[in-house]
């Protein structure tokens, strides 16, 4: 079975439970990493109010718990695998537009292919996101519009 069709059928299968239980999908993930193979489900709490809500590892448990379950009765992976369910974290990846619209007006660490003044990586505001750009604001307030096909990764970053 592919992959994405792999990953289709775990998506509607937690949607239900994770709605019930007040958490959204994240991203999920089935990756190969030398001779394993890892499916990592990104979990975060849906957003009721301004107030930054947290997972906590009893959270990833309930749904660890859940998820292994269905997955043993579907078996809609052929190979062996880790199953791994974890928060984003504080400098969670931006990867659907989704989430880039979630985060704006949000400091960004921005990692690209080809430099961009002389740097691969950036640390700006992300002030919005558009079919194929991001813009940004640098420290000074100037702006940056990268082609999103330039941009390798971007994540939230963590300021003390």
């Amino acid at each position: 079975m592919s992959k994405k069709k792999t990953t289709d059928i775990i998506t509607g299968e937690l949607s239900g439970f994770l709605e019930q239980e007040g958490y959204e999908l994240y991203h999920l993930e089935m990756v190969k990493e030398a001779k394993d193979w890892f499916l990592r489900v990104y979990i975060d709490k849906k957003q009721t109010s301004d107030e930054p809500a947290f997972i906590s590892t009893d959270d990833c448990e309930k749904v660890s718990r859940y998820l292994s379950g269905r997955l043993d009765e579907l078996d809609p992976i052929e190979q062996n695998y880790y199953l791994e369910v974890s928060s984003p974290g504080m400098d969670r990846q931006l990867i659907t537009d989704d989430h880039y619209k979630r985060y704006i007006g949000s400091l960004v660490e921005v990692k690209l292919y080809k430099p961009y003044q002389g740097t691969k990586a950036l640390e700006a505001t992300l002030k919005a996101v558009s079919e194929g750009q991001l813009v940004l604001a640098d420290k000074d307030g100037n702006e940056i519009v990268l082609p999103r096909e330039q941009v390798a990764q971007t994540r939230l970053a963590i300021n003390f």
